[in-house]
């Protein structure tokens, strides 16, 4: 249970951290447009901190780390969050300096939220097998 908090911790703080990089950054640009350095901090905050504290609760009540299909969960969507929130940033920078970005990193961040969704699956499947056995 105690990784589940390090984890919303650091999620906390890489949210933080994004969202003072937004703020500067197109600041010191000047720039006033949209740009995919806004979302960055939101999706930290949410979908790291907010889903880990969230599962910190899940944890204590139904034992989640027990299953089979918990540590798979980890590694798939803390990865997939991470490569997600990386080429969000790299695509945001890009927008402020008015570079051209490349299919790549579209690709890439897909590639993020394809090992996310991925990892969202393993979760549903933990909680239906501890959640199962809870109520037997």
């Amino acid at each position: 249970m105690k990784n589940l908090l390090k984890f919303s911790l650091a999620y906390l703080i890489a949210g933080l951290a994004a969202g003072v990089f937004f703020r500067e950054f197109t600041k010191l640009y000047g720039f006033a447009g949209e740009t995919a350095l806004a979302a960055v901090h939101t999706h930290l905050l949410i979908l790291g901190m907010l889903m880990f504290l969230l599962l910190l609760l899940f944890e204590k009540a139904f034992s989640l780390s027990s299953s089979k299909k918990w540590r798979p969960f980890l590694y798939f969507y803390n990865i997939g969050i991470a490569l997600t929130a990386a080429l969000m940033l790299m695509r945001g920078i890009l927008q402020v300096q008015g570079i051209v970005e490349s299919a790549a990193v579209a690709g890439i961040a897909g590639i993020g939220h394809i090992l996310t969704a991925i990892g969202l699956i393993f979760l549903f499947l933990s909680l239906f097998e501890r959640v199962s056995r809870s109520e037997k």
